[in-house]
């Protein structure tokens, strides 16, 4: 019984320097959560800190951009590019399979270009060779005279 004290007392101590180190208040963290999950739901002690470490990140990550930016003051249009990755991300998803379509399409038109090439110069290699035999005879007739 002494060691689950001592267990539930260690426990008790990690929680609060883990809740000390988040960037955001966890509470709101997980009120957040639970409002755009379901209600049947139940969210892990993992996943709420989990949570507040990632949205801790995104912000690192759009302050990074925002310091890109030469002037001191942070505009509104400034805040909308630098989040627009985070924002958009449905659109961006849908842009990439579409561009991945287009370049499955443009692959197969150039294997179909391939094989057109490899069967016409075929025919021409031999058709050149007549040619090129009639070339070198005209030419060797022309220096002769």
């Amino acid at each position: 019984m002494a060691e689950e004290e001592n267990f539930d007392e260690t426990e008790a101590v990690l929680e609060e320097d883990i809740d000390e180190k988040l960037p955001f208040a966890k509470a709101e963290v997980v009120r957040l959560m639970k409002e755009n999950l379901d209600d049947d739901k139940m969210i892990r002690e993992r996943v709420k800190v989990e949570m507040n470490i990632f949205l801790g990140e995104v912000l690192k990550n759009v302050c990074k951009q925002l310091n890109e930016y030469p002037y001191t003051t942070i505009e509104y249009e400034m805040l909308k590019e630098s989040i627009y990755p985070y924002t958009n991300i449905e659109r961006i998803n849908q842009e990439k399979e579409r561009i991945l379509l287009h370049l499955e399409a443009i692959k197969a038109d150039c294997n179909a270009l391939a094989m057109d090439v490899q069967r016409t110069l075929k025919l021409k290699d031999v058709a050149e060779e007549d040619t090129f035999v009639n070339f070198s005879i005209n030419d060797e007739e022309d220096e002769e005279e």
